[in-house]
């Protein structure tokens, strides 16, 4: 008697279960990746737009403020090695003359400190030339609590006195064997040396004596200029900056020899440093468009076709603001500002003209010229960037950008705001999916599993009839 043999398919649960739970939540995880990445995207793409706002931004104030705007001026010294001098914008042709008599110096003074009692040490008043007084406290100025107050120590407590404010810095030297304790002032100008040390608060009498006999290292000198020369007008001060000529500051550096010839300086237009200004501004706005340009693109849609059988995909995604009105609005807006007139001129006048994909480019010669012939329109043009000074065509993009990079209700804040609670809610719902996956999983696992267990069970029943009936055939 012929006999058959029962084959059915094998499993192995666990693959079979988790490839059905996955085909079970596919749809759904395919929803929240997609808009995960998206999201994702939005993020990066609302910080890389507010560093180049925030970039743009400080182009636009450094170029301009409420005492700066983008004509330059130069102030040139007929010898630099005697002044340098610079200019704002709002500074007036012309030229000048100044003898340097003296230069400002910080004064130095020394004293011969040696170790001194530190218990019940007491307190010292340093007094500058000015009559203005800081106190030293030296009761606890023993820093190693060895009972004995070194130089170091002293120079120590001078430098953290509270009145101090930096005036004076405090440092030790060793001459000879001979510790010596050096007072230099911060600041130039004779007023501001060290006069003496009141020494009546201190117990120990021999740190009196010490502190009480100066040497002076270096003396503290006022500025000396004279305008016009030697028989002008003579200004002396502590510092060796002056701003005699309104909008200009010059920085003496070397004294002249006596019978010397004044040095001149001379204030006039800058149109090489205005047409830096202007460069600078189209960089900066070249920087930006080419940023929302890369944050607004189309993405290539050709279709690649799977090799493995899965769905075919495009080849590139769209940009993280592709089809975005807010950020197609900024650039157009923008782009208006650009195009705006002051007085019936324009940045196109000025030889900024824009190329086809809105970048923009300078033509320094056609600025030079106009700059010739209209001295101050560039100004009102570009106008000044800053708040509460916001003005022309930086005022207006200060104001645009601003009403984005805000921290305080910006268009960026507001759309972070919307992103990442779409972040939260999107970790939820994936929290969630995952739950359903690992019931279907166990599901999915269990009836298998018992299914594996009736093959086998009935594999078994199989394999007894086969080998009965083969003994009863073979007898």
């Amino acid at each position: 008697m012929a006999t058959s043999v029962i084959s059915s398919p094998t499993y192995d649960p666990k693959t079979t279960a988790e490839n059905l739970a996955n085909a079970y939540v596919a749809g759904t995880q395919a929803i929240l990746t997609s808009q995960s990445t998206k999201a994702t995207a939005t993020a990066k793409g609302l910080t890389t737009l507010s560093d180049a706002l925030t970039t743009f931004q400080s182009t636009l104030t450094s170029l301009t403020s409420s005492t700066k705007s983008v004509t330059s001026n130069t102030a040139t010294f007929s010898n630099t090695a005697i002044a340098t001098g610079t200019a704002t914008s709002k500074a007036i042709a012309g030229t000048y003359s100044f003898y340097v008599e003296q230069l400002a110096t910080a004064g130095q003074v020394s004293y011969n400190v040696n170790d001194s009692v530190a218990t019940n040490a007491g307190a010292m008043n340093v007094v500058l030339a000015d009559g203005s007084t800081f106190q030293v406290d030296l009761a606890s100025a023993d820093s190693n609590m060895d009972g004995v107050l070194s130089a170091k120590e002293v120079a120590a407590a001078i430098n953290s006195a509270a009145n101090n404010g930096s005036r004076v810095t405090a440092a030790t030297m060793t001459v000879n064997g001979q510790s010596k304790l050096v007072l230099t002032s911060a600041k130039t100008g004779a007023n501001n040396a060290v006069a003496s040390i009141d020494v009546s608060g201190l117990n120990d009498t021999n740190l009196q004596s010490a502190l009480s006999a100066q040497t002076t290292l270096a003396t503290a000198n006022d500025a000396i200029v004279w305008v016009g020369g030697t028989s002008g007008t003579k200004v002396q001060q502590a510092s060796n900056t002056f701003n005699l000529v309104d909008d200009v500051s010059f920085t003496i550096n070397q004294a002249q020899a006596v019978g010397a010839s004044p040095v001149t300086m001379t204030v006039a237009s800058d149109n090489t440093g205005t047409a830096t200004n202007v460069q600078s501004f189209v960089t900066a706005y070249n920087s930006l468009l080419a940023t929302i340009k890369t944050l607004t693109a189309a993405g290539d849609h050709t279709v690649v076709e799977s090799t493995d059988g899965s769905n075919p995909s495009p080849t590139a995604a769209d940009a993280a603001f592709y089809n975005d009105a807010g950020v197609a609005a900024l650039r157009d807006r923008l782009n208006s500002v650009l195009r705006s007139a002051t007085g019936g001129v324009s940045l196109i006048n000025f030889g900024i003209t824009s190329t086809k994909d809105g970048s923009l480019s300078l033509d320094t010669t056609r600025l030079n010229k106009t700059l010739a012939a209209n001295p101050g329109t560039i100004d009102t043009l570009f106008g000044r960037a800053g708040i509460g000074v916001d003005s022309g065509v930086l005022g207006a993009m200060n104001k645009l950008t601003t009403a984005w990079t805000s921290t305080a209700g910006g268009y960026i804040a507001n759309r972070r705001d919307v992103v990442t609670k779409q972040q939260s809610d999107l970790t939820d719902r994936q929290a969630v999916l995952k739950g359903q996956f690992d019931n279907a999983y166990n599901r999915y696992l269990a009836q298998f599993t018992a299914l594996q267990s009736l093959q086998s069970s009935m594999t078994t029943t199989s394999n007894m009839f086969t080998a009965l009936f083969s003994s009863d055939s073979s007898s």
